[in-house]
């Protein structure tokens, strides 16, 4: 039985002995986690394919945001090494079933407790998987393939509900920590979540010019680049994940970032596989031209110096820049 180092004894050591498609039956499953595990093998050069069946969505249906960023990533980003399923034909399925192949050949399987999500085969929950029967265990993907449909497919969205983030968490009722806020006058639903407020500008209310959304407007990077600043007193709380845990990031206007924390303490929040994209959203929402320098005016004819994340789940983030 593996109960320490699942990511790699589960995700990462098959593939590094020759095994290159992974077959996996999960309960429950986050884009973060697919997004982590193809980026760490990319980075050790191993190619795999990955296909993913998500179990429960007949009971529980999927966010929005994972709905949205399972297609981003199988459509888009890693088209060549991911696809995802959605079981819809049958009863709930709760199981767990990692089968690695060579080819199509089965050749090595787990079974055990460990939902495809960063705190499953993270540090912060004990799990335990054991070594299965890989012919058994890729036949029982096989099998519960049969009643899934591709998180692509045009009737992907009327075979399970698709639930507004903020439904999901009522529905889903996690235990979540961090800074907590309340309003006063009009409450949303928003208002049950945690929630930070990450002001753009220094502390002498300037816009940097070379760092935060100008961090690109410098000799030889790309003016696109850009991060968003975490204050200290933030970054030392756990409202965010630890440093290069990647979470995914719902907008208000419908776009979906996969983002991590880097930099000392976790000061920065970027997207790991493109500096670009987020000084690309904001100067999209600003109405500025590619590569233009962001100014506190900007900002200001925007209607605001500051966003608002709010925490969905561990792995699962909403960003107000409305």
């Amino acid at each position: 039985m593996i109960t320490k180092k699942l990511f790699e004894a589960v995700l990462i050591n098959p593939a590094l002995s020759g095994c290159n498609n992974l077959h996996i039956v999960s309960g429950y499953a986050t884009a973060a986690m697919a997004f982590h595990h193809i980026q760490t093998l990319l980075k050790k050069n191993l190619d795999v394919s990955i296909h993913l069946l998500i179990g429960m969505c007949p009971q529980d249906g999927l966010s929005e945001t994972n709905h949205r960023a399972f297609q981003q990533l199988s459509q888009e980003e890693y088209r060549n090494n991911f696809e995802c399923s959605y079981v819809v034909n049958s009863i709930p399925v709760h199981s767990k079933v990692y089968a690695w192949c060579k080819n199509e050949k089965p050749l090595q399987a787990f079974i055990g407790s460990a939902n495809y999500t960063q705190n499953a085969f993270g540090s912060s929950q004990m799990e335990a998987v054991s070594e299965g029967d890989p012919q058994k265990c890729h036949g029982y993907f096989e099998l519960i393939s049969k009643d899934s449909i591709y998180c692509t497919h045009v009737d992907a969205e009327n075979s399970i509900q698709i639930y507004n983030d903020k439904d999901y968490f009522r529905r889903r009722t996690p235990k979540v920590r961090g800074i907590s806020k309340s309003r006063k006058g009009n409450k949303t639903e928003l208002d049950a979540l945690p929630s930070v407020k990450i002001s753009f500008l220094d502390r002498h209310g300037e816009l940097p010019q070379r760092s935060g959304l100008n961090w690109g407007q410098r000799l030889r990077r790309d003016p696109n680049q850009a991060y968003i600043r975490v204050p200290l007193d933030v970054a030392r709380t756990n409202f965010f994940p630890p440093v290069s845990v990647h979470f995914t990031v719902l907008t208000d206007d419908g776009k979906v970032l996969i983002c991590t924390r880097a930099q000392d303490y976790g000061k920065a929040i970027h997207t790991p596989h493109n500096n670009s994209l987020i000084g690309e959203y904001f100067r999209n929402r600003l109405g500025l031209a590619n590569g233009q320098p962001i100014t506190v005016g900007d900002l200001r004819r925007h209607g605001r110096t500051n966003i608002e994340f709010y925490k969905i789940d561990d792995e699962t983030y909403y960003m107000d820049f409305s």
